[in-house]
């Protein structure tokens, strides 16, 4: 999902932060009374690890007549990962494939060469009440994969491994912690770890993947004796192993990373690609049509930005 229109998040100051690298405050857009917060890519952050894109989603609650529609939309290069607290939402793309998505599970859909998905409330929620929360994060591919044949896997919430420890607790969405290996298979090494941590715990954030970095979705978290609020992107220094820490309240955080990509990434719109050229080839197929429709929702579509 990349419909939403947010401006660059600003980078805050990191000095003398010591195991904190970089303080990242997204920026916010209110899509009429559903927030999003868009924490990569940054002027200062592109990517760390894989994920070049890194949106917080919500928490939101929809009205009677409300509901999330996102028109079909092209993307190259990339993986898309959708990952829900709570809500659901309708997924369907240009390899037919159909899924509602609900808390705990995962849904990635890898790009490559070139596919078309749309993104909807799906059916059953609609005319009622409901809410949603959730990421969205996009895995940039290496350059030997960015023009593979697309794909699509739904991963349930049961075939995740949990771990639950004193003072936290959690599941490995992607790649492993703690002695746990999730079955989501990745191009790169990719972590992406779901952790909620009890008052006045710690949990250790090993230096396990080459770059890594935390996302505070409740609570306050403390790090090297320094608070840090909800809605920040904390990145860490390579090496380190980092003691997440609370006070008197539980934090939610979304751990993340991975190996970082062999070469740099450009970003346009929904399109990733390690060549500028490929992008313009990528605009030039979805302005003349060339890209897959998505059975079942043929009859809108979403038009390219200017620019």
């Amino acid at each position: 999902m990349s419909f939403f229109p947010c401006p660059d998040p600003q980078p805050g100051d990191s000095a003398a932060v010591g195991k904190v690298e970089m303080l990242i405050i997204p920026r916010t857009s209110d899509l009429g009374g559903f927030e999003v917060r868009r924490a990569l890519p940054t002027a200062r952050r592109r990517l760390v690890g894989p994920f070049i894109f890194f949106d917080r989603m919500g928490p939101a609650v929809f009205r009677q007549g409300q509901a999330i529609d996102v028109r079909p939309h092209p993307h190259i290069g990339l993986s898309t990962v959708t990952y829900l607290f709570d809500g659901a939402m309708s997924h369907r793309d240009s390899l037919g494939t159909g899924m509602v998505i609900r808390p705990g599970d995962l849904n990635l859909m890898t790009a490559g060469r070139g596919i078309v998905h749309s993104e909807r409330t799906p059916d059953d929620l609609r005319g009622t009440e409901f809410s949603l929360s959730g990421l969205q994060t996009w895995l940039a591919l290496p350059e030997s994969r960015e023009e593979s044949d697309p794909a699509f896997l739904h991963q349930s919430v049961a075939t995740m491994p949990a771990f639950a420890e004193p003072g936290y607790s959690g599941r490995v969405v992607i790649g492993g912690f703690l002695g746990l290996s999730s079955p989501v298979p990745t191009p790169t090494d990719t972590l992406y770890v779901d952790l909620r941590i009890e008052p006045n715990s710690a949990c250790p954030f090993h230096a396990g993947a080459e770059e890594r970095a935390a996302y505070i979705l409740s609570g306050p978290l403390f790090v090297s004796g320094i608070r840090y609020e909800p809605d920040q992107l904390l990145v860490f220094r390579p090496g380190d192993t980092v003691d997440l820490a609370t006070g008197d309240e539980a934090c939610h955080v979304m751990l993340f990373g991975g190996a970082a990509m062999e070469s740099k990434r450009y970003i346009w719109w929904n399109f990733v690609s390690s060549s500028k050229e490929r992008i313009e080839q990528a605009k030039e197929e979805w302005r003349t049509g060339r890209f897959d429709i998505v059975p079942g929702d043929e009859e809108e579509f979403t038009p390219m930005p200017e620019g």
